[in-house]
């Protein structure tokens, strides 16, 4: 479990496929803390690691994650935002979120607001997920509140901390990024029946 308060962003130094499994050779400023089989949040997918160096980790994707996930989209060079599991007797300063990625929305605006930034995003409203006025959305892994929530896009406005430390700074228009809708909403929506 994790809350959405991004540690440190990382960077994509290799990229092995094998079958239908990606492996992504990570670096990031406590890679060298981590555990093998220690769960980390890359962008807001949960991801087991399976290999640590001096200064790098290995974890794997598998094929379901790659078509639910931006991960299938990473290049060598490209940030990544990561979040270590939470710590149970740890302050809770995001919200709950599994690192379990609903689907994918895309960036359709970004605008500088003189100190500040406003992000849209759109999604498929189909799959059932849906944003509240003032509820939680998760970003790339990113707890955040959204507004102007309507059927299908939602709004997130950034503030000067956040986007210098997420990768929310290189993030541009028609840009795909991982959506965790929250898990209280979609368990409510579920026992409505909707």
């Amino acid at each position: 479990m994790f809350t959405g308060i991004i540690e440190t962003v990382g960077e994509v130094i290799a990229i092995k496929r094998e079958g239908t499994n990606t492996h992504f050779k990570i670096a990031g400023s406590f890679s060298s803390e981590l555990k093998v089989d220690q769960s980390v949040s890359h962008n807001g997918v949960c991801l087991t690691v399976v290999w640590v160096g001096d200064g790098f980790h290995w974890v794997v994707a598998v094929q379901e994650t790659l078509l639910k996930s931006n991960l299938g989209n990473l290049r060598e060079g490209d940030p990544v935002n990561l979040e270590r599991c939470m710590i149970v007797n740890g302050r809770f300063d995001g919200h709950i979120v599994q690192g379990h990625v609903d689907q994918t929305g895309k960036c359709t605006s970004v605008r500088d607001q003189n100190g500040s930034w406003l992000f849209d995003f759109e999604y498929d409203a189909q799959p059932g997920n849906i944003t509240v006025e003032k509820g939680s959305i998760t970003v790339n892994g990113v707890s955040l509140t959204c507004f102007n929530s309507s059927a299908n896009r939602f709004s997130v406005a950034i503030i000067p901390y956040t986007y210098e430390h997420t990768n929310f700074h290189q993030l541009k228009t028609g840009d795909i990024v991982n959506l965790e809708f929250d898990i209280i909403g979609k368990y409510v929506r579920r026992l409505l029946g909707n």
